[in-house]
């Protein structure tokens, strides 16, 4: 017999979901025959991104760890909704796990905007210190006041800007030009403190928004750039690299409440695991999509950073005395002890 922890379906049969999740929660618990507990994963990526392969490598861990006991059923290319739609759902205990870029989850998590902030990482082995160390700890912790879990983070590398037919060079190239965000206050502050007019728009809308001059570029990772087949449209990508906003691997507290501290332990280590499998296949990515880009035709541009840290300098001064200029003080402390 299989024990369920999703059932997935409108905003009017939420209620409904999350009765049934607790009777189901109720019968496992209970003597009688061995259930299986098998936790329903989203995630809006395709199936070749190291982001899903990462998760079905999780799977097999856990059924690994479990004996069999624990299984993950994905759902991937954005089957089950957006990124904060399946924050919703986790919310409700509709859906046990999802991957939201921590851009996303700060409207959940306002100090996850920490991320978002340009050039606060000096190399990707200072990034990597900083997750999984204490402040990145905390910052998972924080997920708890949104009734989620945070579970760890997976790499999505650095992004940059692409444009369909501005070469930049100097963040003075960016003046009045229409940037896509995503829909995060920290990367429309980012973008117009560079000059740019940023303009948030959903990324499924973005391949159109590009060809039909909605936009005059955007910007995300190399994979990202690639995969997208944003490509086709833009002419050149600058490899400024002006933010290292990771995604977050993220549970539902209501789920995992219901997990046994055996359970527990089991699917955090298949998340550990399957956090050191991504970043070995991200990496690749990287290389794989700037290769690629450059054989379609785009020009790739390695611009001096120095002016593009300069433009944001006054930006990074607005948070002094805040809880977001204390992490960004540790953070740059972690790279000073280096």
């Amino acid at each position: 017999m299989t024990f369920t922890v999703f059932f997935f379906g409108g905003f009017m049969r939420w209620f409904k979901t999350v009765f049934c999740l607790s009777v189901l929660v109720f019968l496992a618990s209970c003597g009688g025959e061995q259930q299986q507990v098998v936790l329903r994963m989203g995630h809006t990526l395709d199936t070749e991104h190291s982001v899903h392969k990462a998760m079905v490598y999780m799977a097999e861990r856990l059924r690994h760890y479990s004996n069999g006991e624990m299984d993950i059923v994905i759902y991937p290319s954005a089957q089950l909704g957006n990124e904060r739609e399946m924050v919703e759902l986790l919310q409700i205990g509709s859906l046990a796990m999802t991957k939201v870029s921590a851009a996303t989850i700060e409207g959940f998590v306002p100090e996850m905007k920490v991320f978002s902030l340009p050039y606060i990482f000096q190399s990707r082995e200072h990034r990597w210190a900083v997750l999984n160390g204490e402040v990145g700890q905390n910052l998972l912790n924080e997920t708890q006041s949104a009734h989620l879990v945070g579970l760890g983070y997976y790499d999505a590398g650095s992004r940059s800007f692409y444009m369909t037919d501005t070469k930049v060079e100097d963040p003075a190239d960016l003046n009045s030009k229409k940037i896509r965000v995503m829909e995060s206050q920290t990367a429309v502050k980012m973008v117009n403190a560079f000059g740019g007019a940023a303009t948030p728009i959903s990324f499924g809308e973005l391949y159109a928004a590009l060809q039909q001059g909605v936009v005059d570029g955007a910007e995300n990772n190399p994979p990202s750039f690639y995969l997208s087949r944003h490509y086709e449209i833009s002419k050149y990508y600058i490899l400024n690299e002006h933010t290292s906003v990771p995604d977050v691997i993220i549970g539902s507290k209501h789920v995992h409440d219901n997990l046994t501290s055996q359970q527990k332990t089991w699917l955090k280590q298949a998340t550990l695991d399957s956090v050191e499998y991504q970043k070995e296949l991200w990496l690749a990515g990287e290389l794989e999509a700037l290769s690629e880009v450059k054989k379609a035709g785009v020009e790739v541009i390695y611009p001096d950073k120095t002016p593009f840290i300069n433009a944001v300098k006054e930006f990074h001064a607005t948070f002094k005395g805040t809880r977001m200029g204390q992490y960004l003080e540790q953070i740059a402390k972690m790279n000073e002890g280096k």
